[in-house]
C-alpha cells in the first residue's frame, strides 16, 4: 500500500511541475486597416513604423531613389459546422450528420512613401474581403 501511495505521489509531482513551466502566449497582433489609420502618421519615423507593422513584405524606390515600403497581407478563414441528431439511438439506432464549410480571403495592400529623411511622407492601403 505504501509502495502505491508513492507511485502515485510520484506521478502527481511529476504532472504539476510539467504544469508549472511557462504557459506559452499567444500574441494575436494582426495588421488591421484600422492599426494603419489609426497609428501610421506622416513624419513617422521608419523605425517607429518597423516596431508598429513589422517588416514589408516588399522594399523599392521611387523615381528620386526614396524608399516606398509595401506590405501585402493575405489571410483565409475557415469554418467548418457540423449537426447531429440522434433519434432513438437506443430502440432505432439512427442516426443523421450534417456538416458544411464556408471559406472567407481578406487582402491588405499598405504602401507607405517616405522621404530622403526615412520619416513618413505618405501612405495608402486597400482592404478587399471575398
Amino acid at each position: 500500500m505504501k509502495r502505491t501511495w508513492m507511485a502515485l505521489g510520484m506521478c502527481l509531482a511529476v504532472a504539476v511541475a510539467g504544469c508549472a513551466g511557462e504557459k506559452a502566449e499567444i500574441k494575436e497582433d494582426r495588421l488591421t486597416v484600422g492599426k494603419v489609420q489609426g497609428e501610421v502618421k506622416v513624419g513617422m519615423p521608419a523605425s517607429q513604423v518597423v516596431e508598429l507593422l513589422g517588416s514589408p513584405n516588399i522594399v523599392t524606390t521611387d523615381e528620386k531613389r526614396r524608399e516606398v515600403w509595401i506590405y501585402d497581407k493575405v489571410s483565409t478563414d475557415r469554418v467548418d459546422t457540423a449537426s447531429s441528431t440522434f433519434a432513438g439511438l437506443i430502440i432505432l439506432g439512427a442516426n443523421s450528420r450534417n456538416s458544411s464549410s464556408s471559406q472567407r480571403q481578406r487582402t491588405l495592400t499598405i504602401i507607405i512613401k517616405y522621404d530622403e529623411d526615412k520619416k513618413v511622407r505618405d501612405f495608402a492601403y486597400n482592404a478587399t474581403q471575398f
